[in-house]
């Protein structure tokens, strides 16, 4: 491979994994760095005593784009994974002792809400309506497109404000709905990619509509399997993956990045480098000050970052099956601990979760007759200055005790395992600024061009793929941040290009 030609990616989350396979894809040469020892990022996994506990995301929606990093190299997905659809998408639970199970066929939808409140069926047929009409323009036409310049963000304004995109998802929700237990269950989402759903932009409710087109699927396995999947396939098509190697700096001369060198000293010389890691740990801790005007610490330090995560392992001896694949549990709470979390930064007494139960499609994840489990409780990032050394394991038995005493009797007598990680294991492990689970929030003005960019205005050379750049936080927006990164890197040249081997596969037959 030739070496001046070499692009480095920093980080292997699905946002490095992509970008990877992309770039090899256009003919590059491409060295994944991983300071871990597993791959996957956020998406890690833990096993313990016959339990398989995925790290981080576990909803999978937009299946096309895990299919589409396949294909650009000329493979199948389902030769290396198998993905199923989840029905319910989730169950929400109320404080009261009801539930709500979202779905994506319309017709049994209707019929639960008419069930909270036969008024708002048509509120939320034109909800539904006016969520499709901003996926259509913030999905399908901006998601993939880079903003580099503020033209590109003047450019879609009359179009944002049309859709109403200056409202938050809640405001925008209680417009058409007003049974609060049903403005509960359509505004959660942005909780998912880092956001408060009371100050986040409108925008952010074309999650709504990617799911009802889509669904909500699962990788059997868990998603650590297509993790596995695609590192079987970054090494089929010659990447040069390197774990436990951690970059310590990007090398930058006159012309932009020169070389990364690893905190073991090696220096790597390279053509580009695309970060993985969080935009904010990137400028602030690889680069040298006197390189990045525009994002310097001070710019940086303004960063408004997301909420933490407080997740929560456990297995069990006995099967609940009454619990979904997944559940949000929602407190007697809402926008008063959602404040709690982003503007008070405490740790409140009360919680809204996140329970998943991967055993539910698939058993294999746990001993014979027993469950696996993961809690997820948003909590303050660690501006807070919670000790959660001090504080995590009773933040834990606080969990499964209410968990216990609402959804799942003597729970607390048949755990077999049980471990936790907080903001900590985001700030020391995964190097986020602050802890922060999702990196910069999802708030307007840390949203398109006002989010880090996918390419530095500082450093020619320079790229971000990510929860931190544009289109954002989940699972698609990660994933379709390399599709940015298609459009914005210069293409290899002609006698530099590495093919990439055919598919075994297809040659054997």
């Amino acid at each position: 491979m030739v070496s001046h030609e070499k692009v480095v990616v920093i980080g292997s989350g699905f946002g490095g994994i992509s970008a990877a396979i992309r770039l090899r894809a256009m003919g590059y040469p491409v060295t994944l760095l991983e300071a871990r020892d597993q791959p996957g990022g956020r998406a890690g996994v833990f096993r313990e005593d016959g339990y398989t506990f995925d790290a981080g995301p576990t909803v999978i929606t937009a299946p096309y784009l895990f299919e589409e990093l396949f294909d650009c190299v000329g493979r199948r997905m389902e030769d290396y994974v198998e993905m199923v659809p989840v029905d319910p998408f989730y169950r929400i639970t109320f404080d009261d002792g009801t539930h709500f199970d979202y779905v994506g066929d319309e017709e049994r939808l209707l019929a639960q809400i008419e069930e909270f409140n036969p008024a708002d069926v048509e509120g939320y047929k034109r909800l539904a309506e006016h969520s499709r009409r901003i996926f259509e323009v913030g999905y399908e036409e901006l998601a993939d497109q880079p903003f580099d310049t503020l033209m590109d963000m003047l450019r879609v304004v009359p179009e944002m404000l049309r859709l109403g995109n200056y409202r938050s998802v809640y405001s925008l929700v209680a417009k058409y709905i007003k049974d609060d237990r049903l403005r509960q269950v359509f505004t959660f989402q942005p909780l998912l990619v880092g956001g408060n759903p009371f100050n986040v932009t409108s925008i952010y409710l074309l999650i709504h509509w990617l799911e009802r087109k889509w669904g909500v699927h699962f990788f059997r396995g868990g998603t650590t399997a297509i993790v596995k999947g695609l590192m079987e396939l970054l090494e089929e098509i010659d990447v040069d993956v390197r774990m436990n190697t951690a970059v310590k700096e990007i090398e930058v001369g006159e012309n932009g990045v020169d070389a990364v060198i690893t905190e073991g000293g090696e220096r790597i010389p390279c053509r580009f480098v695309v970060s993985n890691a969080d935009p904010s740990f990137t400028y602030k801790e690889m680069i040298d000050p006197r390189h990045r005007s525009k994002n310097s610490d001070a710019r940086v330090g303004r960063v408004k970052q997301s909420m933490g995560l407080f997740v929560g392992y456990f297995g069990t001896d006995k099967q609940y099956e009454d619990i979904e694949h997944h559940t949000i549990v929602l407190g007697p709470r809402y926008k008063e601990l959602l404040t709690d979390i982003f503007d008070r930064k405490i740790l409140a007494d009360d919680f809204s979760l996140y329970l998943h139960r991967p055993t539910a499609t698939d058993p294999s994840l746990a001993p014979k007759g027993h469950d696996s489990f993961y809690v997820l409780s948003p909590v303050p990032n660690n501006e807070s200055g919670i000790d959660w050394e001090e504080t995590g394991d009773a933040y834990l038995d606080r969990i499964l005790e209410y968990l216990e005493d609402r959804h799942m009797p003597g729970l607390r007598e048949h755990l077999t395992v049980r471990f936790h990680k907080s903001p900590d294991f985001f700030e020391q492990e995964l190097r986020s600024i602050s802890g922060a689970g999702f990196g910069p929030e999802p708030r307007l003005s840390q949203s398109a061009w006002f989010r880090y960019h996918n390419r530095s205005e500082d450093i020619e050379g320079l790229y971000f793929v990510g929860a931190g750049v544009h289109p954002g936080a989940g699972l698609p927006g990660v994933i379709t941040s390399a599709k940015v990164l298609e459009k914005l890197v210069p293409r290899p040249a002609a006698d530099a290009v590495v093919p990439v081997t055919p598919d075994a596969r297809k040659v054997t037959a």
